[in-house]
């Protein structure tokens, strides 16, 4: 019994197939490179064919562990490209054990929100037709498209291969992560109440799959992880300690008082989907420095 439990074989990724959207930058390379450094052969998908081939390509180069990371260019928010993408992975491995649905964008932004000195703020009329014209119906349809109904194609699209994958493994269940955020269940709209939405609906779309999936004697297994500030794309290539609470927007600073790391975010991923996570289905793990532990939350 003690053998199972060696950190090499609960934490096991050797000989999965993974696949993460978004996979070539940010957090989504963070999650990538820590399963493709523990063994996984890793598809990064995302827009940009020449950005995912030039991370992979520095992958190998720099020989990092014993897995791989396999470019993939896909539109998350196109169902052809979707399921080309599917195909691809079904014609060469038959399976899937690992899908990470990360992709993601920021959405309209009110930086006058916050900035009670704006004139935006002169009576609740001005305030009301600031936030009115901040944004249009294309504008939320974009980011709910990418962030959320990305979340709901991909998993249905993928959900054959990955039940193909819980067979193939013995004692282990396949599993989805969707990478929702803090912001999904910060009460504080961050200046971004779209995205916020968004990261929510993910949120309540994870527990949904986890729910119907297992009622449904399903073996697949959806949870999701909720990063705080994080450096990306999305946010800045860089973070110093004294800008975290300025791109959080949190009214009590964050306890840990820095940005995230690579380690702490796809260390989480690790797991949710090795033998370890296998017993963990429909929960979110938020990864955010004690952000919502002192700001208003859902929980």
């Amino acid at each position: 019994m003690s053998s199972s439990l060696r950190l090499d074989k609960i934490f096991d990724l050797n000989g999965r197939i993974a696949l993460v959207s978004g996979g070539g930058t940010g957090i989504g390379w963070m999650i990538a490179e820590g399963l493709a450094v523990n063994g996984a052969k890793v598809y990064i998908t995302g827009r940009r064919k020449d950005v995912l081939e030039n991370t992979a390509a520095k992958f190998a180069r720099e020989n990092k562990g014993n897995g791989s990371v396999i470019p993939l260019p896909m539109d998350v928010t196109d169902k052809e490209s979707i399921l080309a993408g599917q195909r691809a992975v079904a014609s060469k491995d038959g399976k899937l054990h690992i899908l990470v649905n990360n992709a993601g964008i920021s959405g309209p932004l009110t930086p006058f929100l916050n900035d009670t000195t704006a004139p935006e703020h002169k009576n609740p009329e001005t305030l009301g037709r600031a936030l009115f014209d901040s944004a249009s119906f294309g504008d939320w349809s974009n980011v709910f498209g990418i962030n959320t109904f990305s979340i709901y194609f991909m998993t249905t699209a993928f959900l054959g291969l990955l039940a193909k994958g819980s067979s193939d493994v013995p004692d282990y269940t396949s599993c989805v992560i969707n990478v929702t955020s803090l912001s999904g269940m910060n009460k504080l709209a961050q200046n971004q109440f779209a995205y916020n939405a968004t990261k929510a609906a993910a949120t309540h779309l994870t527990k949904m799959f986890a729910t119907e999936l297992a009622l449904k004697r399903i073996p697949v297994r959806v949870s999701s992880v909720a990063p705080g500030v994080y450096e990306s794309e999305m946010t800045y290539p860089h973070i110093p300690p004294d800008q975290v609470d300025k791109i959080g927007k949190s009214i009590v600073p964050i306890p840990a008082r820095r940005a995230g790391t690579p380690q702490e975010v796809a260390g989480t991923v690790i797991y949710l989907v090795s033998p370890a996570g296998c017993y963990t289905n429909g929960q979110e793990i938020v990864v955010d420095g004690g952000y919502t532990a002192v700001n208003p939350a859902v929980r």
